[in-house]
């Protein structure tokens, strides 16, 4: 059981860093290109490289070459899910904070 609690933790670090959530969301309804990503994230090349091969190595991504291109997409529509969650709960978290600031204001 230990044993999935450090491939969770793994896989959860890719959930720890702003550009690979939004690369995870670019990735959210089709397969794109490093090209596509390079252009629409407005990130260089090197930074999006980076990102892609962490997420590859955590099982986020799988890859697969067309020509010269190499094209990526979610290993799994499940993590998306949980990426949802995630984001569900931070923004309800926000909300109330933002509530709570008004009524200290007022």
């Amino acid at each position: 059981m230990k044993e999935i609690y450090k491939i969770h933790a793994e896989m959860c670090k890719v959930f720890s860093n702003s550009i690979r959530l939004e690369i995870l969301n670019l990735l959210r309804d089709k397969e794109m290109s490093v090209t596509e990503l390079i252009h629409t994230s407005k990130l260089s090349q090197a930074n999006i490289s980076q990102h892609l091969s962490i997420m590859k190595s955590k099982g986020i991504v799988v890859s697969k070459r067309k020509g010269k291109m190499i094209y990526y997409k979610l290993s799994n529509p499940k993590i998306l899910k949980a990426f949802d969650i995630i984001k569900e709960v931070l923004t309800e978290r926000l909300e109330e904070n933002r509530k709570i600031l008004m009524k200290v204001k007022s």
